[in-house]
């Protein structure tokens, strides 16, 4: 079967391009920064974890640079405003579990959503992206199914204390992801990625996460609806 050859129509120098680059961008660096931040957090919470929680931190520092540098490559400044309200609910929602000593929804916004959502985008991103940036997502990508593994094999771990917290956090995080999506619809086409293909990547990625966790297929088509009701 022939390979689908890449979009050659993406003009990554038109203004239309660059525009909704600059809060596409904004949105994974202010994405690496928020995880940057919840992994330190997540250190503090969990002593017995912290050298592993502080390096997964330093490796999101390393991802926020590396995607700094791919809006430089297109002379393109983020609009990190933008990007700081796109994220403010799950920002506020992971500060107030933090605070609460909530590890197990802490670990549902920052290791399953947030790593999900960012997996999808990157997998969605990388064949439409420019080369420079596609080196360095592809790159960033595989880092990413680590974290997503650090938060599955914890809560796996704690599956039967865990389960009532993470749905309950599932119900107040996961329709935020819709909104999220439906914030960016316009940007993401004009950068070539389709809506339907960040859905569909998003909720394969998530439910899987759920199943290893220890949730039963019943389970996690009942709280991914949670989600659905906000498309």
């Amino acid at each position: 079967m022939p390979q689908l050859a890449a979009t050659p129509e993406i003009d990554f120098q038109s203004e239309q391009y660059k525009d909704a680059y600059s809060r596409i961008n904004a949105i994974v660096i202010e994405g690496e920064q928020e995880a940057h931040e919840n992994y330190q957090r997540l250190a503090e919470l969990m002593p017995n974890d912290k050298d592993q929680l502080m390096g997964l931190a330093r490796m999101e520092n390393r991802h926020k640079k590396g995607f700094e540098a791919c809006g430089r490559n297109l002379s393109v400044v983020a609009d990190m405003d933008f990007a700081r309200e796109f994220f403010s609910n799950l920002h506020n929602n992971f500060q107030v579990a933090a605070s609460e000593g909530k590890i197990v929804t802490c670990l549902l916004i920052q290791s399953l959503i947030i790593e999900c959502f960012a997996i999808s985008a990157y997998n969605i991103y990388i064949p439409v992206a420019d080369d420079f940036a596609r080196k360095i997502t592809e790159g960033v990508v595989k880092d990413e199914y680590l974290h997503l593994n650090y938060g599955e094999e914890w809560l796996k771990a704690n599956f039967e204390a865990s389960k009532a917290e993470l749905e309950e956090a599932n119900k107040a995080n996961l329709p935020l992801v819709w909104k999220m999506l439906n914030q960016v619809d316009t940007d993401a086409s004009v950068l070539g990625m389709e809506r339907e293909a960040l859905v569909e990547d998003f909720m394969i990625q998530y439910g899987e996460a759920l199943n290893n966790i220890g949730f039963t297929t019943r389970d996690v088509m009942r709280m991914s609806a949670h989600g659905l009701a906000a498309v």
